[in-house]
């Protein structure tokens, strides 16, 4: 068989390779002669290894693309920060001082805003009606307010349903003490269904004028024991809405309202201390 004729690229490659001293085989004893097939054999394996080697990535060749990229950015960076610069010392030399630009306020909010009270999560109440303050917890969660009562007695007046009922106080509750023991009548307004764990509940409901520091509103309470609570009263969403907003972080923003026989507003704070006592413990 004729032996093969190495083209000219590979005799390149193959000379460059023996003159640069790699060996193309683990092996570094010189090989014993090789018949015509074997010889072509092993010619067709070095142009397939050459072969795979021209085409294989050279992971240098992302890393100098990466940084291309970033001398790139680099440059445009710089020149955005000559651009600043110029125009800094222009207005510099113009002497014009910068202008402020007043930030867009939404008048329609704060219309609405300004024209709620705010509240602490805990505040005075008074209650004309009856003659007396009392304190009281603000949840909007709750959806209409309540009030302690005990001796809840349902009667009627002139064909219509009224109740009768003491405000239901615990020693420590602050109040003014002719109150304690005093019957009040009110006509119930309606009658309300509480779902709780043990069943079922419906209680009166009826209209008490009360004072919380500028606000003077007609409030409906559902009418329920709540001594064993700290707060003989709470105020939930019905009487929030449309004149106050809640601040949670503050108790007490409002002054206790005076009425004779009882303790002057002065006086308020050494009750809010207590109060504050009650609710860490």
């Amino acid at each position: 068989m004729r032996p093969r004729t190495l083209s000219a690229p590979i005799a390149w490659l193959l000379s460059t390779m023996i003159i640069s001293g790699c060996a193309l085989t683990p092996d570094s004893e010189p090989e014993p002669s090789l018949s015509p097939a074997a010889f072509e054999a092993r010619i067709g394996q070095l142009e397939e290894q050459i072969a795979q080697s021209c085409v294989r990535p050279d992971p240098r060749a992302d890393d100098d693309q990466r940084q291309a990229e970033l001398l790139a950015e680099l440059r445009d960076a710089g020149l955005t920060l000559r651009h600043l610069r110029g125009d800094i010392e222009r207005l510099e030399q113009r002497g014009d001082d910068p202008k402020v630009v007043p930030a867009e306020c939404n008048d329609e909010l704060s219309e609405t805003l300004s024209s709620k009270e705010m509240v602490g999560r805990s505040e005075w109440v008074g209650l004309p009606d009856v003659g007396t303050y009392l304190r009281a917890r603000v949840d909007s969660g709750a959806n209409t307010s309540s009030l302690s009562a005990t001796d809840i007695t349902r009667f009627e007046r002139d064909g219509e349903d009224w109740v009768r009922f003491k405000l239901g106080l615990n020693e420590d509750d602050v109040v003014v003490d002719s109150v304690r023991d005093e019957w009040i009548e009110r006509p119930i307004e309606r009658r309300v269904r509480i779902m709780q764990a043990a069943g079922s509940e419906s209680r009166p409901v009826v209209s008490l004028l009360m004072t919380l520091g500028p606000i003077r509103e007609t409030v409906e309470f559902t009418l329920n024991d709540r001594t064993h609570l700290n707060y003989p009263v709470l105020l939930g969403r019905r009487f929030l809405m449309d004149i106050a907003l809640i601040d949670v972080a503050e108790n007490y923003i409002h002054p206790r309202p005076e009425f004779p026989g009882g303790r002057p507003a002065s006086e308020a704070a050494e009750d809010e201390i207590n109060d504050r006592d009650e609710e860490e413990g």
